[in-house]
């Protein structure tokens, strides 16, 4: 067919009926419509032409025209859509390089191929900017509810009418064994948006611990105003689940105003949860405090935290144990991923048989290296000694406030220990040298004879090897590995060698070997204060480096 004045308004009629149905920008209809019926003018014209479309936007006029460019002489390679400055003299005044040369030509004759490929181009770019409107559209909204219409299961999955597209509710996103139906209602959390080849993906859940937030927020009118803020959730999806939240507002109490009148406000929660049992307990900034508030309803005897290890020790009595630890570790579990730590539990008893066994362990050091009595031995650790170096190079008025102890006494104490302490140390330093551990090693400062017996056990026995090891390899750490905490041991763990001791310990022995610069960790220290001391200046300052 040809493009006539009878149909040219025809053709902005249909951009805009398009555009309305799509719900997109009848400009891009147009677009995709001059750029089907330039590729159907090369088809007629010659693929190599620079072929151009113009629709008029009010007349609907559709303009041919064919553009050539001046090149440099060596530089001509398509004749068709390119000219020398010589040849394009014949049609310019006065041309150079770069310049373009338009002339109309004829409108085509839209054969039954040609006109079916350009209806293939225009539904294409119809499709791709609708995906870009989804997209746009959706991609802001992630984090927030919505709710929608099921459309169908596939495999498992849902698949939710949302507006102006579809969304996928996976089927490990559900909550326990519920099941919809086609035109079901469904309230959701937009967990993610993607960009995918086949279009953007809008991926939906109704297990995120974010869903949950979201719920609260819309019933609690407190939390949507900021006055009470939810710290932390953690939950087992469809059975239980236990939420942290603070009150920013002396006068109003967190828990009580996220449970409602009568509990009609975590009522509702419950309700869209499938019957989920919920547990909001009061945040508090103290990790101890904090830890006996999630682990309720079981009651808490002790707490001991470790920092370094992110793991917090929680002592029981011995009728609590099983309440704590809840149904299959439920309690402790979400316990743990609310308060980001490890949690160890041991009942009363368990702790006190430790104790116990801890007791007798230095009482028997203390007669061992000492040469004590076991009353006088018993005593040292009930004052609370527990090593041989506490003993040799504390203060000598801490013994003396120990009953029974003079100077006379005090002094001949810290010597045996201090003597032992040093044939300890020479038997470690001969054993190293039997292991072919070089001298490098053993006068290198910060590190024991004891300590260098590890690393020389572990295959390090220079101080090259020392220098090339990393700090967490030193004082061991934590790795998280299938979501699960993995416990890394560190060569000099035993000895209570912090990660930051051993990264110092590292960093000198390479400045030694003159493998690093000391000016470049002077630096580096002056970024860290500087990175502390302003934060967000910082975060520009690399994401201006990083662009």
């Amino acid at each position: 067919m040809a493009i006539t004045s009878a149909n040219q308004l025809e053709l902005l009629q249909t951009a805009e009926a398009v555009a309305r149905e799509k719900m997109i920008d009848p400009g891009l209809v147009v677009e995709a419509m001059e750029e089907s019926l330039a590729r159907a003018a090369k088809s007629r014209y010659g693929a190599e032409m620079d072929i151009r479309v113009k629709i008029d936007r009010k007349t609907g006029v559709a303009r041919f025209t064919r553009v050539r460019t001046v090149v440099e002489d060596e530089a001509l390679e398509n004749y068709q859509a390119e000219m020398t400055v010589e040849q394009a003299r014949q049609y310019m005044d006065d041309p150079h390089v770069g310049d373009v040369f338009v002339e109309e030509v004829p409108p085509v004759e839209l054969g039954r191929i040609a006109a079916q490929s350009a209806k293939q181009v225009i539904l294409q770019k119809v499709r791709e900017a609708e995906r870009e409107r989804q997209y746009d559209e959706f991609k802001d909204r992630i984090g927030t509810i919505i709710n929608g219409q099921v459309k169908r299961e596939e495999y498992g999955n849902i698949i939710v009418d949302i507006g102006r597209g579809e969304a996928v509710l996976r089927r490990n996103e559900k909550i326990g064994r519920e099941s919809y139906r086609p035109n079901d209602r469904i309230r959701v959390f937009i967990k993610d948006v993607r960009r995918e080849p086949r279009g953007p993906q809008i991926f939906l859940s109704r297990t995120a611990p974010e869903f949950m937030a979201e719920l609260f927020k819309m019933e609690v009118p407190e939390i949507y105003d900021g006055i009470i803020e939810i710290k932390a959730v953690a939950r087992d999806p469809g059975s239980r689940a236990k939420i942290a939240v603070v009150s920013y507002d002396s006068s109003i109490d967190p828990v009580g105003a996220c449970v409602g009148m009568r509990g009609s406000r975590v009522q509702a929660v419950v309700n869209e949860l499938q019957g989920e049992k919920i547990d909001i307990i009061p945040w508090n900034e103290d990790v101890p405090t904090f830890l006996v508030n999630a682990l309720q309803p079981a009651e808490v005897s002790k707490v001991v935290l470790d920092e370094d290890a992110e793991r917090i020790e929680v002592v029981v009595p011995d009728d609590q144990l099983s309440l704590a630890i809840g149904r299959r570790g439920q309690n402790v579990r979400l316990a743990s991923q609310l308060t980001g730590l490890d949690i160890d539990i041991m009942t009363e008893s368990q702790e006190s048989e430790r104790r116990q066994q801890e007791f007798a362990e230095r009482t028997q050091l203390f007669i061992t290296a000492l040469d004590l009595d076991e009353f006088f031995a018993q005593l040292l650790v009930s004052e609370g000694f527990t090593s041989l170096e506490e003993v040799a190079y504390v203060d000598m008025d801490e013994l003396l406030v120990i009953d029974g102890v003079d100077e006379s006494t005090a002094e001949e104490l810290q010597a045996r220990a201090r003597d032992y302490i040093e044939a300890q140390n020479q038997a470690a330093l001969e054993k190293a040298r039997e292991m072919g551990v070089e001298q490098s090693l053993i006068d290198f400062e910060g590190l024991t004879p004891q300590m260098i017996v590890a690393l020389a056990e572990d295959g390090v026995k220079t101080l090259e090897d020392f220098a090339t090891c990393a700090d967490w390899e030193l004082a061991g750490g934590w790795t998280t590995v299938d979501g699960q905490r993995v416990k890394d041991t560190g060569i000099l763990e035993k000895f209570d060698v912090s990660l930051e001791e051993a990264q110092t310990l590292v960093m000198t022995a390479r400045v030694q070997l003159g493998w690093v610069d000391p000016a470049d960790l002077i630096q580096d220290a002056d970024d860290d204060a500087e990175a502390e001391a302003d934060p967000d200046e910082t975060a520009e300052l690399d994401d201006e480096a990083a662009s």
